[in-house]
């Protein structure tokens, strides 16, 4: 009797496990969010993240909370994918923050500085080293919340009709090129011109801009610039490491309930890393690809790069001076790229010379 009672009562425990899982499910409410992306479905990595996000959050959730991501122009053009979100037009948007430092040059902290931090250093600053912080305060002001969500990894320094020799040669040069670096090009002369990842090739192909830069190899391939510019420089300074963000109405996020914020926010770490991989991994056949059909691979000669340098922290000191939001932000970041670089310079960077130099006498 004991035995059969006891079976009975394990009956009805393992029966009541069984439903406790979809009875929680179930206490949670259905939402449905619109995701605006600054980017074409055609970049199936950078357009990607935002995939990943809306996959991960929608299996997390047994379908409950469903975000679904739109392209570029198919709500916003992409460039205003801020104001979007901002406005309440969508709950959520995908983009880069540099798109925006015409509002304010401090969004570029988020983004990318020019000859500041590569990948790792970036998510380092972020997630470690008071950045998140620092950023979230910033972004208060507009009702946004912010999570990193894709990284690029370092870039090129883009597509030219014609070569650049000198620091001459930048002067006049219609130059598609994003965010901050834009002014550190100005100063030199440049002419930057911020267009939207879809309507490059044919401003490039009709003459419109002189040269244009994206991401990199795999991105760039698909874009087909090789085929209206020859000429393909490297490295991409100004981008050492793009990250992508989630931009989240701030009302809006207050309104999840603390599992879905868990899981949103999990889902962005998730598109943070494996942007990242992907491009990592697709980028050299690609780049193989590029050269093997013509394209010119240079790089940008030294006196381009010290002087572009040099632009650079000038346009960082006048700007800290005149904007205080922007100083907030400068001056732990400057500290913490100092300290990067010490520990990059004995670790990394001694690691990967030898081993890049080693692998290519190995052939």
């Amino acid at each position: 009797m004991k035995r059969r009672s006891f079976l009975t009562s394990a009956g009805v425990g393992v029966a009541a496990s069984t439903l406790a899982a979809p009875a929680i499910a179930q206490s949670q409410p259905e939402i449905r969010w619109r995701l605006a992306s600054s980017f074409p479905k055609s970049l199936d990595t950078i357009y990607g993240g935002a995939d990943t996000i809306a996959h991960r959050v929608a299996a997390a959730t047994d379908g409950k909370f469903q975000i679904r991501p739109f392209a570029s122009g198919e709500i916003v053009p992409g460039l205003q994918v801020l104001d979007a979100v901002q406005n309440g037009t969508v709950e959520c948007g995908h983009t880069a923050s540099y798109y925006y430092v015409g509002k304010d040059p401090t969004f570029t902290f988020d983004a990318t500085v020019p000859f500041g931090l590569n990948a790792r250093q970036q998510n380092a600053w972020i997630y470690n080293g008071g950045g998140m912080a620092l950023l979230r305060e910033f972004f208060q002001g507009y009702g946004v919340v912010n999570f990193p969500a894709g990284n690029t990894g370092v870039q090129m320094g883009g597509w030219f009709r014609k070569e650049i020799k000198t620091v001459e040669d930048l002067k006049g040069l219609k130059f598609r090129i994003g965010g901050f670096a834009g002014q550190v090009l100005a100063k030199l002369g440049t002419v930057p011109q911020q267009i939207a990842g879809g309507d490059i090739y044919p401003s490039l192909e009709k003459g419109t801009i002189d040269a244009a830069e994206w991401i990199g190899p795999y991105d760039d391939e698909k874009l087909g610039f090789n085929k209206v510019a020859k000429y393909y420089y490297y490295p991409g300074w100004w981008e050492g490491g793009l990250n992508v963000s989630l931009y989240v109405n701030q009302q809006q996020w207050e309104q999840l309930p603390k599992t879905y914020q868990a899981i949103l926010e999990a889902a962005c770490f998730e598109a943070n890393l494996t942007m990242n991989a992907k491009y990592d991994a697709e980028n050299p056949a690609a780049l193989r690809r590029l050269v093997a059909g013509g394209a010119q691979l240079k790089p940008f000669p030294r006196e381009v790069m010290e002087a572009c340098y040099k632009a650079a922290f000038e346009l960082y000191d006048e700007t800290a001076k005149s904007n205080p939001k922007f100083a907030k932000i400068f001056e732990p970041w400057k500290k913490f790229r100092e300290e990067e670089y010490l520990w990059f310079r004995v670790g990394e960077s001694s690691f990967d010379n030898f081993v890049f130099t080693a692998g290519a006498k190995r052939g």
